[in-house]
């Protein structure tokens, strides 16, 4: 129980990357025809990689869905170096060929929707598998699972704040997110800490 348990820590922190990388690719895909004609072969050459990439990440990601922690441990190094080379590819998509403020939001509205889906799926999963401690070893996971709830829900202030403001950067929309999934991270690990406290 607790290294199943453990393990979903690991996916819960993949699955928000993967659902992100799902959200821009998306994104990206429907305002393409936007892209002016001089650079659109060359974009969809990105954006070719840019699916390939996020193909690349599930695939390890499914691969890993037997896996045991320690197996976990050193997927994760490997699928994290991939989740940043693929934020990098994003930006020069973005600074390259989606100048348009409306396409940069679009694609910020979709990652920022993604990463809160992908929290409170795992808040939920989380309080699902705190009921089968006995009660009273479950104070600290409970706590644990409400404390992620409540980053969620500031999570969702900040970047629906940043979404409706409309003038933000792309830096500063890139910024946030990484504020926020990096709160989903600390959460994550808190929760996973908790767990094993308990068992």
């Amino acid at each position: 129980m607790v290294t199943q348990s453990n393990i979903h820590f690991f996916t819960n922190w993949a699955k928000e990357r993967l659902d992100e990388m799902d959200a821009t690719v998306t994104s990206l895909e429907g305002k393409a025809a936007e892209v002016q004609a001089d650079v659109r072969d060359k974009a969809k050459k990105v954006l070719a990689d840019l699916r390939k990439q996020r193909d690349d990440f599930r695939d390890t990601m499914k691969k890993q869905s037997e896996a045991n922690e320690a197996a976990w441990i050193q997927a994760k190094a490997k699928l994290d170096a991939d989740w940043r080379l693929f934020e990098a590819e994003v930006k020069k998509y973005i600074e390259g060929f989606g100048k348009q403020i409306e396409h940069q939001h679009a694609t910020f509205k979709l990652q920022a929707d993604a990463q809160l889906k992908a929290w409170r799926e795992a808040a939920d999963k989380l309080g699902s598998d705190a009921k089968k401690f006995a009660s009273e070893r479950r104070g600290d996971i409970d706590a644990a699972v409400k404390r992620m709830n409540a980053d969620a829900v500031e999570a969702e202030k900040k970047l629906e704040k940043l979404s409706q403001a409309g003038t933000q950067s792309w830096s500063a929309l890139m910024a946030a997110l990484t504020e926020t999934r990096t709160a989903f991270d600390r959460a994550n690990e808190a929760a996973r800490e908790a767990f094993k406290r308990a068992a």
